[in-house]
This record gives C-alpha cells, structure tokens and sequence, in this order.
C-alpha cells in the first residue's frame, strides 16, 4: 500500500480518537463537574498517552505524536479538573 495512504489512515484514525475526548474536555470547563469521572481510568489514561507520545517520537511517526500529545492535553485537562474539583 501506497505509504502515503497509510499516513493519512493514521491521521483519521488520530483526528477520530483525539475528537473523542474534546466533548468531555468541554463539558467539564463549562460545568466544573468532574464526579462522574474515573480519577483511575485518566490516571492511567495519561500515562498510556505520554508512553504513545515518547514511543511516536522515537519511532517518528508523525499520526501517533500528533494524536498523542493532543489527547494528552484534553485528557490532562480532564484529569487536572477531576483533581481540582474532584
């Protein structure tokens, strides 16, 4: 397959996964309201994305550091409100 194609896979498949997590983010700025939410699953959330991040950047693959460090900021942002106003 054209190596080109799967680049731009890889990035739909990042704008998807990453897209995810932007409702979420949102709703807990406006409403400060984060009880619903697992302070386990961002914990580990978190990790898992800063692992992905290191191992997209030593690997350089464009799609997975992209995708990383944006839901890394929405995510660490949701786990820094469920901190906050837990």
């Amino acid at each position: 397959m054209d190596p080109f194609v799967i680049k731009l896979i890889g990035f739909a498949a990042a704008t998807c996964t990453t897209a995810a997590y932007a409702p979420q983010a949102i709703k807990v700025w406006k409403t400060r309201s984060t009880g619903d939410i697992s302070l386990g699953m961002f914990l580990v959330m978190v990790l898992g994305l800063a692992l992905w991040l290191i191992y997209g950047l030593l690997s350089g693959d464009a799609p997975l550091v992209a995708a990383n460090a944006i839901t890394m900021v929405l995510a660490g942002g949701i786990l820094f409100m469920k901190l906050k106003y837990g």
